[in-house]
């Protein structure tokens, strides 16, 4: 189940700190590149708010059962074109595309594409914690109720699952009926993570979705997220190159409207092919 945020408050990393990181552990920490098919693909893919080009010309895929990151500074295009994938944007006032986004061989703007089944198969996460003024229980399970996934008997099994699943059952297991909003940002953040699960989506975006947690809820975090693969593929947008460096397969560098370079995380981290991507991720940029 998705649903509209403010993604405000995003922070960049000095250039001699995270990217610095980023550098040094690429080689010891970086995922072994996914060989899956593509999953999603776009084409010339030229994103615009009004006359504002965010992006333009963007060709490149992400591969199944693979986590991508979305890397660049801000300003880049990163948000919007993760929000692409889902047509969370639109109806952004003067929001418009040119191009395709391809997901399994069918444009996602397809006439037979109905948006709420499209998010359904792609979920998404944001950068704050939007928990729904509900229950915890009837959070997690808004999407199972909406999709008509399983009968009422069966709400609280999918709930307990996937809150396992994120590693926040033993917390809530008894207050499934107060309200998510007496959770911590860290607990109300996997909630929301647990309910985004909780339709079996075939790809999971996160949009910053650490940024403003503590380092142990974001190390539970990145864990749960490289547990999630193969059996979901995911893409993730951060600033921070030293997680996208953990926990990334491929990467994909945009820049001033462009897609600079994209391939695996550790050859474009120890042996980018452009000047341009290795003074981003050695902290050189700008």
């Amino acid at each position: 189940m998705s649903t509209d945020a403010d993604p405000g408050g995003m922070t960049i990393p000095g250039p001699g700190t995270e990217s610095a990181v980023a550098s040094s552990t690429a080689t010891s920490q970086a995922p072994a590149a996914a060989n899956g098919q593509a999953v999603i693909e776009t084409v010339d893919l030229t994103l615009s708010f009004g006359t504002r080009k965010i992006l333009t010309g963007v060709s490149a895929d992400v591969r199944q059962g693979a986590i991508t990151a979305l890397i660049g500074p801000t300003g880049s295009g990163k948000s919007t074109l993760l929000r692409t994938f889902n047509r969370m944007n639109d109806k952004v006032s003067g929001y418009k595309h040119e191009g395709d986004v391809v997901l399994d061989g069918r444009s996602i703007w397809h006439p037979s594409v109905e948006v709420m089944s499209l998010r359904r198969r792609v979920g998404m996460l944001f950068q704050r914690p939007n928990p729904f003024p509900m229950s915890i229980l009837d959070n997690v399970t808004a999407g199972v109720r909406a999709h008509k996934m399983t009968n009422k008997a069966g709400m609280k099994e999918v709930a307990e699952r996937r809150l396992t699943e994120v590693g926040l059952w033993d917390a809530v297991r008894d207050r499934l009926k107060d309200s998510p909003f007496r959770l911590s940002g860290g607990q109300q953040q996997l909630l929301c993570l647990a309910r985004a699960l909780a339709v079996s989506p075939e790809v999971l975006l996160l949009d910053e979705p650490t940024s403003s947690l503590d380092p142990v809820t974001t190390e539970s975090i990145e864990e749960l997220v490289r547990t999630l693969t193969p059996g979901i593929t995911v893409i993730i947008v951060t600033h921070n190159l030293a997680q996208a460096s953990r926990v990334a397969h491929r990467t994909i560098f945009l820049n001033d409207g462009r897609m600079v370079e994209h391939g695996e995380t550790h050859a474009m981290f120890e042996h980018p092919e452009h000047e341009e991507t290795a003074r981003y991720v050695t902290g050189r940029f700008g």
